[in-house]
């Protein structure tokens, strides 16, 4: 397990509930450049996590695949979408989204945490962990879910805590 993977563990359970009710406020309560200021702390967050030495969304979470997605992969992979889908794929009962059977994922090289398909990943995953989704404080249900599983998202969020408590009362 790699360092930055160790230190998100032993931090997560000391954090996550403060961070999850830190963005539970957005909910009600408005920040002037909110997505200024989420700009900065995204480079800030990039310059400190490097996602090769974690992988941990592609180990523990599974992207959810559009009809696009499926054909733009199972071409890729030499495969018809039938055989694709049969073979990697299932309908998840209740939201009915379209997922991996198994985790970690199947396109991930487990010794070097590189997707094996990254050049025609899922939409979902080209765009975890969703930062960039605006404005910001409309997903902050996929932000608390990912700070469980993503050690960015964990770190910009305390980030953005830490810089919004300074500056405002809340």
């Amino acid at each position: 397990m790699s360092k930055l993977l160790r230190n998100f563990k032993i931090q997560l359970p000391q954090n996550q509930k403060k961070l999850v009710q830190f963005l539970k406020k957005f909910d009600t309560q408005y920040v002037k450049g909110l997505q200024n200021i989420i700009a900065v702390l995204e480079t800030e967050t990039w310059n400190e996590v490097d996602c090769l030495e974690c992988a941990n969304c592609c180990k523990v979470m599974t992207p959810t695949f559009t009809n696009e997605d499926i054909k733009r992969i199972s071409s890729y992979v030499n495969m018809n979408e039938n055989e694709f889908t049969d073979k990697w794929l299932k309908v998840e009962k209740e939201s009915k989204d379209v997922v991996n059977k198994i985790q970690p994922c199947q396109f991930l090289n487990l010794e070097t945490n590189k997707c094996t398909i990254y050049e025609v990943r899922p939409a979902d995953c080209r765009e975890f962990p969703h930062f960039k989704r605006k404005p910001f404080g409309d997903y902050n249900h996929v932000h608390e879910q990912n700070i469980e599983y993503c050690p960015a998202t964990f770190k910009l969020i305390a980030k953005l805590k830490k810089r919004i408590e300074k500056d405002y009362e809340w």
